[in-house]
């Protein structure tokens, strides 16, 4: 078995812990189930608290000090949050795994492409020739079509639908119930509210909203 810990004692977080839970009852070999020991989290006054998922076991001087092999998986629903952990946690020991629920569906497995560190909720479908890069949240019953291309540190929220071809790059966020028609692209931290088509490119640094979506700055 292998130890794993979750970054983040939040509610999401929590639900990953669940979802390490899911991933072990599945998986019938010992070698590939998780040793799951428990929260890292910077707010200090709660180092020590049992969440009842598990302890919060310390933050990030902790992690920075680990000396045995531990993957992280970083459940915290914020781009910028994420990246910043990302871009401190500077210990060789820890890894970062991909967590994806095992009711994950793939139309065609072979051509799907990952990066890591990502995480993939219940629910979610892809079709043929989807490429997803590094920290990546997506969350549930999101639905992602044929050829999409998505970069690194972007959140989904829950049933974000992506259609065929569409570009997303880096450090977004794409409300629940938002989707994007065939094609178009999304650039760098964009903003989509919840329940917005985007019928047109979405360009750097804006907020994007309705149906269809307009362009608002943030």
């Amino acid at each position: 078995m292998k130890d794993i810990a979750v970054y983040g004692a939040g509610s999401y977080g929590q639900e990953i812990a669940c979802l390490i839970k899911k991933i072990n009852l599945c998986n019938k070999s010992s070698e590939d189930k998780w040793n799951f020991i428990g929260f890292f989290d910077d707010a200090e006054k709660l180092h020590g608290e049992d969440l009842g998922y598990g302890k919060i076991v310390g933050g990030i001087n902790l992690l920075n000090s680990w000396k045995s092999p531990l993957s992280i998986v970083i459940a915290i629903a914020n781009v910028c949050v994420i990246k910043n952990i990302v871009n401190h946690i500077i210990n060789p020991a820890i890894l970062f795994p991909n967590i994806i629920d095992p009711d994950t569906s793939f139309k065609e497995a072979a051509s799907f492409r990952i990066g890591k560190g990502n995480i993939i909720g219940e629910g979610c479908r892809f079709s043929p020739k989807v490429s997803i890069g590094d920290f990546n949240i997506i969350v549930n019953d999101s639905v992602f079509g044929h050829d999409v291309s998505v970069g690194d540190f972007n959140v989904f929220f829950p049933e974000v639908r992506l259609s065929g071809c569409v570009i997303v790059e880096n450090c977004n966020l794409f409300g629940v119930r938002t989707a994007v028609l065939q094609g178009f692209k999304i650039g760098s931290n964009v903003r989509i509210a919840s329940g917005s088509f985007i019928m047109n490119d979405a360009l750097d640094d804006y907020l994007y909203q309705g149906n269809p979506a307009r362009k608002l700055k943030l």
